[in-house]
């Protein structure tokens, strides 16, 4: 059976609980302050020391600290903490393998877990996850060239701390000429993150680190196991036999995180590999983002949603296409009423109260027409656009922007008048010429 290290020992949120009876109030040369949590090898407490430097403290359980083969264990996986180097884990203080209860205490990480992180908040973005996984795949780079695998990478053993995310409790880890450090079980590590080849008991390398990631990086995009839920034995199942589900999962991260998860480690990528290539996710992603495509946003009280790009696109196709025909109806029908109108246009912009309703997303009105525009109106009677069908000469349609212009009463008058000054005119000349 698996061990379960404790959701709520220091790798989750380092909430701090206060000191029980039993437990130390000075350990080495740290002064206790608070429990930050327990797990499957003992307890976690924030400590400082003479300076004030704050340190996350793991006290070894009493029944461990007995047993030889434990503590043998347990100072080659110290040893091994020791040649981690760079920025990525908890950095080791100090320990003291030969205490009646072994000790060991790493810089304290301020900032909550990648699994509190997503459950309160919910999935992070794609940028967001690609840019953690990067961190945390350098940094799982830095471990495997110590020679250590950790075994347990899982959200609650991740923190955000504001330096970038850290990863912490190495309780189990394997390191290089040691055939099971902290061995609790036959299978050793978290149910939904172990690898196929722990659960089989077979040998660990870093691989299996990169499949523990896959699955944490599922976990941040969706806020849920890849593995689902179920009993122990059941999780393991689906590890070992099924398929991840990666529903959720935005398109650009899927394939990766798909081939972390592979059941064959030697198909997995390597953490090189798998450090440029989401370094190289994240900046598309933010590139992006910097570009005004917003990220998804889960629906509040509804089922879940397409997170990521996926959601992105499927989220703001429908309302483009929605905006583009309600606008291109609004057009069509600001054109027919105008066209409906008698009267004409009024210079001051009171049209008919029939017409189309103003927009956001309409087409600005047309420019009216000039002079002759607004003196047709004013001559043509009701300014309200109703149609007259009294007045000779008064605008009747209106129809598309390639109709006939309506002619204007005024210009008919002038051409009646000059077309009877040119018949006098003739007339006269007519009788004149008659009477010669």
């Amino acid at each position: 059976m698996p061990r379960h290290t404790d959701d709520r020992a220091a790798g989750m949120d380092m909430a701090m609980m206060r000191l029980r009876r039993e437990d130390p109030r000075v350990v080495g040369s740290f002064r206790i302050h608070r429990r930050l949590g327990q797990g499957g090898m003992g307890v976690v407490y924030l400590g400082s020391d003479r300076r004030g430097q704050r340190v996350a403290l793991k006290v070894i359980r009493p029944d461990l600290a007995e047993d030889q083969e434990f503590r043998s264990r347990f100072a080659r996986e110290v040893s091994a903490a020791r040649r981690i180097r760079g920025g990525c884990t908890a950095r080791l203080v100090a320990a003291d393998l030969d205490a009646d209860r072994p000790w060991f205490a790493t810089q304290y990480v301020p900032g909550p877990s990648l699994h509190d992180k997503v459950a309160e908040d919910g999935p992070l973005t794609a940028a967001e996850v690609a840019s953690v996984g990067a961190a945390l795949s350098e940094g799982l780079l830095a471990v495997h060239e110590a020679g250590v695998v950790h075994r347990d990478l899982k959200p609650s053993n991740i923190l955000l701390s504001p330096k970038g995310p850290r990863i912490i409790d190495f309780g189990i880890a394997w390191a290089t000429g040691a055939s099971t450090l902290t061995h609790v079980g036959t299978a050793v590590g978290s149910p939904g993150f172990l690898a196929p080849e722990q659960v089989r008991g077979a040998a660990v390398t870093p691989s299996t680190d990169v499949f523990a990631l896959g699955a944490t990086l599922a976990y941040a995009a969706t806020a849920d196991s890849p593995f689902g839920h179920g009993s122990s034995e059941v999780m393991l199942y689906r590890v070992v036999h099924e398929e991840a589900q990666l529903y959720g999962v935005p398109d650009a991260l899927a394939p990766l995180v798909r081939a972390c998860l592979a059941k064959d480690p030697e198909e997995r990528p390597s953490t090189l590999q798998l450090s440029m290539r989401l370094k190289e996710i994240a900046a598309r992603e933010a590139q992006g983002l910097s570009e005004g495509r917003p990220p998804a946003q889960r629906e509040r009280g509804g089922q879940d949603v397409p997170t990521g790009r996926m959601a992105e696109r499927t989220a703001r196709m429908p309302q483009r296409a929605e905006r583009s025909e309600r606008t291109e109806r609004l057009e069509r029908g600001e054109r027919s009423t105008q066209g409906r109108t008698a009267g004409g246009p009024d210079s001051r912009g009171h049209g008919s109260r029939g017409s189309a309703p103003r927009t956001g997303g309409g087409r600005p009105p047309r420019p009216r027409e000039g002079r002759e525009g607004r003196e047709g109106s004013s001559r043509g009677g009701s300014r309200t656009g109703g149609r007259q069908g009294t007045r000779p000469g008064a605008r009747t349609t209106s129809g598309g922007r390639g109709g006939r212009r309506p002619a204007n009463p005024r210009l008919l008058r002038q051409r009646l008048i000059v077309f009877v000054v040119v018949t006098l005119i003739v007339a006269l000349g007519i009788a004149a010429a008659q009477q010669l």
